[in-house]
C-alpha cells in the first residue's frame, strides 16, 4: 500500500463537505502512481470513483495530462512539409453504439489536404462497450494495432495519418482499463483521454463532449498546458467529434494564446441542406459496408454525414476559405476517388514499413 497515495485519496474522498481539490502537482503524482501500479488495486478503484463523484477540476486535469505526457508515448515533431497544425481527433475510448461514425473519413479528407492527423484509442472498452475506432479502421482494411511506435511515426511521416494504440504503445494506461468495468462508471481518465496528445510538438486538439461543464474544464485545462495551440470542442454524437445532422452543431474554439481566447460557433444543418436523422449504428459489419460505399463515392444515406463533417473540418482547419467550399471539396474527394486512393496509400504504406522492418531484422540476424 502507498501511504502517499492514501493521503491524496483521503483528500478527494472525504465527502461533499470536507473533500478538497488536488493541486496540479498532486494530481500528476496520483496519476503517475496509478500508471506505475504503485497504488494498490483497492486504492486505485477508490480514487477513481471518488474523483468521479467529486468531478475533476481543470487544474487536476492539467496535472493528469502532465503525467500522461511524462510517461506515455510521444510521436516526434512532424518533419513533413505541411504548413498546417498537427491535429489530434479525440474520440471516446469506449466507442459508439447508437450512431454511425464517419470520423475515419474525416481523418482521410484532412490528411489528403495536408493536415497531419493523429488518432488514438484501444480495444472494446467498458463502460459502454461500443465499437472502438481501432476496430472500425480494421474493418476498412487498415490495421494499426500491431505497429510499433517507431512504425506509427513512419506512417505519419509517409501518409500524414497515424494511430497510437493504447495496448501496444501505452500499456501503463491500458492496465487501468478493467477498473472502468469494476467501478461501473467512466473515471476522470475518460475525460482526460479526449484532450490528451501523444505528440511532442504543437497541436490542435479536436474533442467531443456531452455536458457543458466538461467543455469548460477542457478549455481551462488547455490554458494551463504548453503545446496545445488550439482546442476545438464539439457537442458531437455520443461525445465524439462527429457533428450531428439532427440538431444544431455547438462548437467552441479555445486558443490559449489567441485573441479572443474563446469563440463560439453554431452550425444549423438546415441552413446548408444537411438536416436529417442521424444514421443509426446497426453493426460493425454494416458500418464497414456503409463506409466502404461512401469511400467509393456511392450516394447512400451516411454520405451526407461524411460531407457535412468533412466540409466543416476542411473549413475549420484552414483548407477552405468558407464552409460551402468545404462541402464541395469533401463531396469531390469522395466522388473523384481521392479518399479511396488515400485509404489504399495508407494500407500499402503499412505493408512497406512492416516489410522493411522484417528485412532489417533478417539482415541483422544474418550478420550476427
Amino acid at each position: 500500500m502507498s501511504n502517499q497515495f492514501r493521503e491524496l485519496l483521503k483528500k478527494i474522498g472525504s465527502g461533499a463537505h470536507t473533500s478538497k481539490d488536488l493541486s496540479r502537482t498532486e494530481a500528476k503524482e496520483a496519476m503517475r502512481m496509478m500508471l506505475h501500479s504503485q497504488a494498490t488495486p483497492a486504492q486505485i478503484g477508490a480514487y477513481m470513483i471518488a474523483h468521479r463523484i467529486k468531478r475533476p477540476t481543470a487544474e487536476e486535469l492539467a496535472g493528469m495530462l502532465d503525467a500522461y505526457h511524462e510517461i506515455g508515448p510521444k510521436l516526434k515533431p512532424f518533419e513533413g512539409q505541411s504548413s498546417h497544425l498537427v491535429t489530434v481527433l479525440g474520440t471516446p475510448y469506449d466507442g459508439r453504439n447508437r450512431t454511425s461514425p464517419v470520423t475515419p473519413i474525416t481523418a482521410l479528407m484532412l490528411a489528403i489536404s495536408g493536415v497531419p492527423i493523429i488518432m488514438h484509442g484501444g480495444d472494446c472498452m467498458p463502460t459502454k462497450f461500443g465499437i472502438p475506432m481501432s476496430e472500425i479502421w480494421q474493418n476498412l482494411g487498415v490495421d494499426f494495432t500491431n505497429l510499433s511506435l517507431i512504425q506509427a511515426q513512419q506512417l505519419l511521416e509517409k501518409t500524414g495519418l497515424t494511430f497510437v494504440y493504447l495496448p501496444q504503445h501505452f500499456p501503463q494506461a491500458n492496465q487501468l482499463v478493467p477498473y472502468r468495468e469494476q467501478i461501473g462508471k467512466r473515471p476522470p481518465i475518460a475525460t482526460l483521454e479526449l484532450i490528451w496528445s501523444p505528440y511532442a510538438g504543437d497541436v490542435r486538439i479536436i474533442a467531443g463532449f456531452v455536458h457543458p461543464p466538461t467543455e469548460e474544464r477542457f478549455c481551462h485545462a488547455v490554458q494551463l498546458t504548453n503545446n496545445i495551440t488550439q482546442l476545438t470542442t464539439i457537442k458531437g454524437l455520443e461525445g465524439s467529434c462527429d457533428l450531428a445532422r439532427s440538431r444544431t452543431g455547438i462548437i467552441g474554439v479555445c486558443k490559449p494564446d489567441g485573441e479572443p481566447d474563446f469563440e463560439r460557433i453554431f452550425l444549423h444543418p438546415h441552413e446548408y441542406g444537411f438536416a436529417g436523422k442521424d444514421v443509426p449504428l446497426e453493426s460493425i459489419i454494416q458500418l464497414a459496408k456503409d463506409l466502404q460505399n461512401i469511400i467509393q463515392g456511392k450516394p447512400i444515406a451516411l454520405m451526407q454525414e461524411a460531407i457535412w463533417n468533412g466540409g466543416f473540418y476542411l473549413w475549420h482547419c484552414g483548407i477552405c476559405a468558407d464552409i460551402n467550399t468545404g462541402f464541395a471539396q469533401a463531396e469531390g474527394m469522395l466522388i473523384k476517388g481521392k479518399v479511396a486512393a488515400k485509404l489504399k496509400e495508407i494500407t500499402q504504406a503499412i505493408e512497406v514499413i512492416k516489410s522493411s522492418d522484417r528485412l532489417s531484422r533478417k539482415n541483422r540476424a544474418a550478420n550476427c
